[in-house]
């Protein structure tokens, strides 16, 4: 195994504080009744675990060069903002003006690689992405490639939530530019890898299909080289340009996937396992989540909000911040 040529990975993360007065004015000022599916309140719901999300980067992976915090303008009380290796990123900093302000997360993903100093290879991460055991370098990249799983899947489609479209515009574009069975014979090797345990027999599945039905999308943090996003925008500037100017989610909106997948129907990926790496799970697993966690049985772990009472939730966050407080006890230097 290969350690990469440039050694500096960095992490992004985008944070939303949902209960800032200010920004829900703002917010307010430019929602319209078709942006049902951003007003949805357990989008913004505090979990109040955010700092887990940093004991976790300093404790299992100390190698990572920045961390790319990026906010609307607000911040966590508790976040040591003179941390060397944290940036704190306005949206202003990176998304053009006539693209503010923005609620759509999908807009605010797709030019992350606008960030000013982002390292060339980096990871994404949702703020419910936790890291429960030690990351190398090379569970993200080697050989300067992203690490990732090539697995073929059909998607379908929920007209009743914005931005559940986003799979088939992503993979529209992939099929503009890439034969599904060309691509299939050149990198068979990382299509058809063991690695990916019986989501292989998707690909089996899947080959007499005259283009890519789609691709499986696990919900964990995703590997990225920055230069593809460059490429895509530079060939894809319109489509691209109109999400980003969408304010909320909306049917019309491709997201960062899209750069995922031209990673792979390109062949510059690495492949991996995200089995073996990480799981993702919903709040109605929350005492799996708790288990998991507890016993790190995974070197990630994904918890996913949903719609759930608001009693259903007091018990679930009190669950999960005692579990990870068993694993990190102990305040970060990114805590003040």
């Amino acid at each position: 195994m290969r350690e990469n040529k440039d050694p500096n990975i960095d992490f992004v993360i985008l944070w939303v504080d949902g209960n800032d007065l200010e920004w829900r004015k703002e917010k307010a000022r430019y929602a319209s009744k078709k942006d049902i599916s951003d007003d949805r309140d357990f989008k913004y719901r505090d979990w109040d675990n955010l700092q887990f999300w940093f004991r976790g980067i300093e404790k299992y992976a100390p190698w990572v060069r920045t961390v790319h915090f990026v906010t609307w303008g607000h911040l966590p009380d508790w976040l040591n903002t003179e941390h060397p290796k944290l940036h704190i990123v306005n949206h202003k900093e990176y998304m053009d003006h006539d693209d503010l302000p923005c609620f759509n997360s999908e807009a605010l993903e797709i030019c992350i690689h606008r960030i000013p100093g982002l390292a060339e290879h980096f990871v994404y991460f949702n703020d419910d992405m936790f890291l429960l055991r030690d990351v190398l370098p090379t569970d993200f990249f080697q050989n300067d490639l992203p690490c990732d799983s090539a697995i073929m899947n059909v998607h379908c489609c929920e007209l009743d939530i914005g931005g559940t479209l986003c799979n088939f515009l992503n993979i529209g574009i992939i099929n503009r530019y890439f034969v599904m069975k060309d691509v299939l014979k050149n990198d068979w090797k990382k299509w058809f890898n063991l690695k990916y345990g019986l989501n292989m027999l998707r690909n089996i599945y899947l080959l007499p299909c005259p283009r890519f039905p789609g691709m499986l999308m696990q919900h964990l943090p995703n590997s990225y080289n920055k230069s593809v996003f460059e490429k895509v925008w530079n060939l894809e500037p319109n489509i691209l340009k109109e999400t980003a100017h969408q304010k909320f989610r909306s049917l019309q909106d491709v997201n960062q996937w899209l750069f995922k997948e031209w990673q792979l129907a390109s062949g510059e990926f690495v492949p991996r396992s995200c089995r073996k790496l990480g799981t993702s799970l919903l709040v109605r697993d929350t005492d799996l989540a708790c288990n998991i966690i507890e016993n790190q049985k995974y070197k990630m772990l994904s918890y996913n909000d949903e719609e759930i009472s608001d009693e259903e939730f007091a018990d679930a966050k009190e669950k999960i911040k005692a579990s990870f407080g068993k694993i990190l006890p102990e305040k970060s230097l990114f805590e003040k």
